[in-house]
């Protein structure tokens, strides 16, 4: 799903947990007239309220409790407790974990090998607590990474937490979702650091929502570092099998009890996303107002905001995306500048045609931007290829830039609540 920005630490999927502790997150005029990207706005403010309101939010690992290690037991492994004397290291107050503790528990968890590169933040501290180490098990170095956060049950963060993405917008190698025994939901996902796959850095992870709200990211890459570092081994060194172990560890549950509410801002108002405009609804209004002379191949999109079809001419595939958002008037100005047409309405247009975002060989996308004198935008891109992370199927897309502009500026927008 599309979302970027210019917070280094809240980049891709929310449900990572800020698990690219260290990406980059670019937002430019150009990713906001992407009509997928431009979405990624909205839920960075949502985002930042959970995340940046305090340390109950959203949390980057944290351990605590008892730890399984190969050795003995009923199972053929051991249990370790992690206390701060046993780490030679001490929390800061009571009740919480520090950084090393966190360090330890997570090379502890993981099979033999060599760690360096270590960073960590406890419990404690003003921004979330994470813990990365650097694993060599001498097939080549990974870094790997736990966060942990909670989730308000119910809430739009619990939903996508343990949800496969959707592969036209993220492509991945595998996504496997499961419910356990005690409630909690698991989901396996192997993809890409990069979506266009500009560098083809593997990111796997596993994330766990429990039926209390608590979330576990362990995440994993075929290099030592998530980005800027060259790929050391084919694959990252956890199979699916043993994230599972680690991501479902109850020393994290533990260390997640651990983080400390923050009284200046409960939770259970930080986490209510301002209402947007439905999904299927845009979908519906879309596929509508397409030419006759177009088939739409598959669809999808997101719960508010956003929707996409596939559509075909005869000519093959193409993609046509869109976001509708209310209230966008505050950054009008940034995004229609004087070269904007106005109509007679008030409407504000500007179109574009260049190369497609996520830079598949070849693909170029072309769109009309709109937003009404009440703040309502409308922007909508055509792709000459099925999905803009692959190379292009077909010259141009389905659609010309003055259909478009008409599906763009259609009364039937403003018809949507």
């Amino acid at each position: 799903m599309p979302v970027e920005d210019t917070e280094e630490h809240f980049e891709d999927r929310l449900g990572a947990a800020l698990h690219q502790a260290g990406g980059t997150y670019e937002t430019d005029r150009r990713t906001l007239i992407t009509a997928g990207e431009v979405r990624g706005r909205r839920l960075l403010v949502r985002r930042k309220a959970s995340v940046l309101g305090g340390v109950a939010g959203i949390a980057l690992v944290g351990l605590g409790g008892a730890l399984l290690l190969p050795g003995d037991g009923d199972d053929g492994r051991r249990t370790v407790v992690a206390s701060p004397a046993a780490s030679g290291t001490t929390s800061a107050q009571p009740g919480t974990v520090s950084g090393d503790e966190l360090v330890r528990t997570l090379q502890e968890l993981l099979p033999e090998g060599e760690f360096s590169g270590q960073q960590s933040r406890g419990t404690d501290a003003e921004l979330p607590p994470y813990a990365l180490t650097v694993y060599d098990d001498g097939q080549g170095k990974a870094a790997v990474s736990v966060s942990l956060s909670r989730i308000p049950q119910g809430s739009e963060q619990d939903l996508q937490a343990v949800a496969c993405p959707d592969k036209n917008l993220t492509p991945y190698d595998s996504c496997v979702t499961s419910q356990l025994p005690d409630g909690s939901a698991l989901m396996l996902f192997q993809g890409y650091e990069y979506p266009d796959r500009r560098v083809d850095t593997k990111r796997w992870s596993a994330d766990l929502v429990t039926p209390q709200g608590q979330h576990v990211t362990v995440t994993e890459w075929n290099s030592a570092a998530e980005k800027d570092a060259p790929i050391s081994r084919p694959e990252p060194p956890l199979s699916t099998a043993q994230l599972k172990t680690v991501v479902t560890d109850t020393a994290w549950l533990t260390a997640i009890d651990a983080i400390p509410e923050d009284p200046k801002k409960p939770t259970d108002t930080l986490e209510q996303p301002p209402a947007g405009i439905d999904g299927a609804a845009i979908r519906s209004t879309l596929t509508s107002l397409l030419p006759e002379d177009v088939e739409v191949v598959s669809e999808g999109g997101q719960e508010t905001e956003y929707a996409y079809l596939v559509v075909d001419d005869g000519q093959g595939e193409s993609l046509v995306q869109i976001n509708v958002q209310p209230d966008m008037s505050d950054v009008e100005d940034e995004l229609f500048g004087p070269d904007a047409e106005t109509l007679p309405d008030g409407t504000k247009v500007v179109t574009r045609q260049g190369p497609g975002e996520k830079a598949g060989a070849g693909v170029v996308m072309w769109t009309a931007d709109t937003i009404r004198t009440d703040g309502r935008r409308v922007v909508i891109s055509a792709f000459n290829s099925g999905s803009q992370n692959e190379a292009a199927t077909r010259d141009t897309p389905a659609l010309t830039i003055e259909e478009l502009k008409d599906i763009a500026t259609s009364a039937k927008w403003l018809e949507l609540a």
